[in-house]
């Protein structure tokens, strides 16, 4: 008797630069479900890796919606087996007002971890994209951590700290939505570890992709080209550099990683909290 073997099957949620270098590197033989708020994102991201030999289909998705990111992972597993997600989605400070921002970066991650936790498969691995931004908020109390990593997500936009006389502009907001993604995945990498699979995150710095491009061009630009000069690298970083660090934590060389925030920004927040861009310098 022949042995059927499961397409194995790799989420992309977000159908910008860093999630497709990042699927380029991981989703050969394998079908990727391409999904994006816009569809007509996803059908582009689509028709390029599928002119490189991927096998691709495309969803819709509202990571802030539970019925949505449901439907996802229903179209997901009956795919195959979902042995990789790589959650790319989000707004930035200069695209969405702080409660937006906590709605689609802090709560739809939060979403999508739990819902995919769900249909995970055994030795399969995520990502989730956050930022180098959430490494320049203060600490927090530990109380304030065990809120981020663990109330349960339709209770999470109620907590005290995320109220609009706490987080009053965009820039903390998405400071702390990025925060709270490293704090809730290395809570979920205790979940997804009972079904043998890791999570991590990735916190890039300034990635060439179209929303830096949004954020070099608004209001901030000034001082994100001074972030850049003052780095010890000296550059922005490509998608295909975060693309290298989504291979090696989403592999077998990654196999002993899970729960763990990879920040990675040229050195731009070592500036930040140690050189030059210090805010008392």
């Amino acid at each position: 008797m022949q042995k059927t073997t499961l397409t194995n099957v790799i989420v992309v949620i977000g159908a910008g630069s860093i999630g497709q270098a990042i699927a380029r590197r991981v989703s050969a033989g394998k079908h990727v479900l391409l999904a994006d708020l816009r569809q007509e994102n996803a059908e582009a991201a689509a028709k390029t890796l599928r002119e490189a030999g991927f096998n691709v289909t495309t969803a819709k998705v509202d990571v802030s919606s539970l019925t949505s990111v449901q439907a996802l992972v229903e179209n997901a597993a009956a795919l195959g087996e979902v042995s990789g997600v790589i959650h790319a989605a989000g707004v930035s400070p200069s695209q969405a007002a702080p409660a937006t921002i906590l709605k689609v970066d802090l709560y739809g991650t939060a979403l999508v971890l739990e819902e995919f936790g769900k249909v995970i498969a055994r030795g399969g691995a995520g990502i989730v994209i956050a930022s180098q931004s959430g490494h320049r908020l203060p600490p927090l109390s530990v109380e304030q951590n065990a809120a981020l990593a663990t109330t349960p997500v339709e209770e999470l936009l109620n907590l005290p700290m995320l109220q609009p006389d706490q987080v009053k502009d965009s820039l903390h907001a998405y400071q702390i939505s990025k925060r709270g993604n490293s704090l809730r995945v290395m809570a979920e990498a205790v979940r997804w570890g009972k079904r043998g699979a890791r999570i991590n995150t990735i916190s890039p710095g300034i990635i060439i992709t179209s929303l830096a491009k949004d954020e070099l061009d608004g209001p901030r630009g000034a001082g994100y080209r001074r972030m850049i000069e003052l780095s010890a690298a000296g550059r922005a970083g490509t998608p295909d550099e975060v693309g290298t660090v989504g291979a090696l934590l989403m592999g077998s060389d990654g196999a002993f990683i899970t729960g763990s925030d990879f920040l990675m920004d040229g050195g731009v927040t070592a500036a930040y909290w140690f050189g030059e861009l210090a805010p008392n310098v």
